[in-house]
């Protein structure tokens, strides 16, 4: 494991939404990177499960400014589909950009993928999926939400 963590979260098997309980992700910390990848950023995000021989393994392995685009772009998409259903489609086929955030000097856009030649039957089935996730997601804005106005300016 990495001698580098600094933050952890133990058990998160319990909460991981539909596989509570079931889940084979143990563990989640905040440290040093160990992928190379990584190296160039001072911290990551890890998620580590565990393996056929029960040793904890690294997962998956995120900087964290790749963390919060994730979230931004996510909770952009949470907004985006919360007024999409007064499209006929959920979306606008002359317009697909839902909105181009500028971060970093740069912009992250983000857009209805209108490229996917299935895209009128799996905008609804994406829809459908947020709105049979409500619980799981709602649970998790309200705590973030509440999180992030404690922050505030940080």
């Amino acid at each position: 494991m990495n001698e580098k963590v600094v933050i952890v979260s133990n058990g998160y098997d319990r909460i991981d939404g539909r596989n509570a309980y079931q889940s084979d992700i143990k563990r989640l910390t905040l440290g040093v990177p160990i992928l190379e990848e990584n190296k160039k950023m001072q911290i990551a995000a890890q998620i580590w499960k565990i393996d056929e021989g029960d040793e904890l393994i690294l997962a998956q392995e995120l900087p964290i400014h790749q963390v919060f685009d994730l979230m931004i772009f996510l909770s952009r998409t949470l907004l985006y589909f919360k007024e999409a259903y007064r499209l006929p489609l959920l979306y606008d086929p002359e317009k697909p950009t839902v909105e181009r955030i500028g971060i970093q000097g740069g912009v992250l856009p983000v857009e209805v993928w209108i490229n996917n030649q299935n895209i009128n039957e799996d905008i609804k089935a994406f829809a459908q999926s947020l709105n049979d996730l409500g619980e799981l997601i709602g649970e998790r804005q309200r705590i973030l939400n509440r999180i992030l106005e404690e922050l505030g300016g940080y």
